[in-house]
């Protein structure tokens, strides 16, 4: 207790100046090394700045990189969708113009085959493999042929428009995601250190396990570009063809079709040539029969005529035969009568003038029947050539598509 009211112990005015020299040293030591803290953070600070500043100048300046060159891109993309878009337009209407042309070939080939039907019920020796059937056969196999031609060739129409239809979507879906990319370094170039919509984000740096190299990203518009240019020559290369195709084959069928219609000109001619021959024979048999029928009529007449003269030569001599004795005299009468009997009875004995003549007479109206008959026929084939083929073919047309 003591102890404790005593006085606290007092110092020497030497400790006194000691410490308070030991205050001042040390504050000037802290001072000092205050100072040397505050400048080396200034000059920190102004590295820091500097450095921040010139990192972001520079992402800056990648930014603007990125997107002149998104730009580009994006332009070089935009340029082939057009002229893909462009080709499989053209490429539609060339698929329209072969749609046309297959169509227009069914009627053609229907006439042909109809008038090879029609041209069986040609009847006779008029039943012919002539060139008309030869140029109609070859006709239908034209048309067939054309037919699986043009069929083959809009097949490898659609897949083309198919194949540049991906290629456009390729190239759209790169597009897009240009797109996207450029609106993102845009809001990216447009941010700024006092933009209120910025924040600190723990995920930010980071690098994803899809992330592709920019050589990989230049090669995938490359290659997508590269497929849209293939596509679109193999599309210019087809337009040419189907142009050609389409022009040979309509050459083709209208040459074809020009043989054909000349074949049945020609053939027509050849049987109205034949038929007003026969009809030309026919009036002659006809008046060869009117010749002979009137020969018979009057062979017939003499032989009818000679029944009286007989009669009364005949009865001469049986009167004379009566004569008595020596009067039964074979005198110059009795010899004449004779020979008169004999004469009458030989002539109408020759019956085979009449026979032949009656034979012949049938022979000409066989002859009048077997031509009435193949003019019948000559009519028949040209109903079928000139009214039922000729005048169906007429509405054949074959056109440029």
């Amino acid at each position: 207790m003591a102890r404790l009211l005593q006085a606290p112990p007092k110092f020497l005015p030497s400790e006194w100046d000691l410490a308070n020299q030991m205050q001042r040293a040390s504050t000037e030591s802290q001072k000092c090394r205050s100072e040397r803290t505050v400048a080396e953070s200034q000059r920190l600070l102004h590295e820091i700045e500097r450095t921040t500043q010139k990192t972001q100048s520079d992402v800056n300046k990648k930014i603007e990189q990125r997107q002149e060159e998104i730009k580009f891109w994006k332009q070089e993309l935009d340029n082939k969708l057009e002229q893909i878009v462009h080709e499989t337009e053209v490429l539609l209407t060339f698929k329209t113009r072969l749609e046309k042309s297959l169509e227009s070939c069914q009627e053609p080939l229907g006439i042909a085959q109809k008038c090879l039907l029609n041209r069986q019920r040609r009847v006779g020796i008029d039943l012919v493999h002539d060139e008309v059937e030869q140029e109609l056969v070859k006709e239908v196999e034209v048309l067939q042929e054309v037919i699986v031609l043009l069929g083959r060739t809009l097949e490898q129409t659609n897949e083309q428009i198919r194949l540049n239809r991906s290629a456009k979507y390729n190239l759209e879906m790169d597009l897009k995601d240009k797109f996207t990319a450029l609106m993102i370094d845009d809001y990216c170039a447009n941010l700024t250190n006092n933009a209120p919509n910025i924040s600190y984000s723990d995920t930010a740096v980071k690098t994803e396990w899809n992330f592709v190299s920019p050589e990989d990203w230049v090669d995938f518009s490359n290659i997508n570009i590269e497929k849209a240019d293939k596509q679109r020559n193999n599309s210019l290369a087809l337009q040419a063809l189907i142009n050609a195709i389409l022009s040979q084959t309509a050459s083709d069928l209208r040459r074809q079709c020009q043989v054909v219609n000349a074949a049945f000109t020609n053939r027509v001619k050849e049987v109205k040539d034949a038929k007003h021959k026969l009809e030309t024979l026919l009036a002659v048999v006809l008046d060869e029969v009117a010749s002979q029928e009137k020969n018979i009529a009057a062979l017939k007449k003499a032989i009818a005529d000679k029944e009286g003269p007989a009669k009364v030569a005949q009865t001469r001599l049986e009167a004379r035969n009566r004569r008595p004795n020596v009067e039964l005299c074979y005198d110059p009468v009795q010899h004449r009568l004779t020979r008169e009997v004999q004469e009458i009875t030989t002539n109408i004995q020759r019956q085979d003038t009449l026979a032949e003549a009656e034979t012949a007479l049938k022979g000409l109206s066989r002859q009048q029947l077997s031509l009435e008959e193949e003019i019948q026929v000559k009519e028949n084939s040209l109903y079928i050539d000139e009214v039922l083929c000729m005048q169906m073919r007429e509405s054949v047309c074959i056109n440029n598509f």
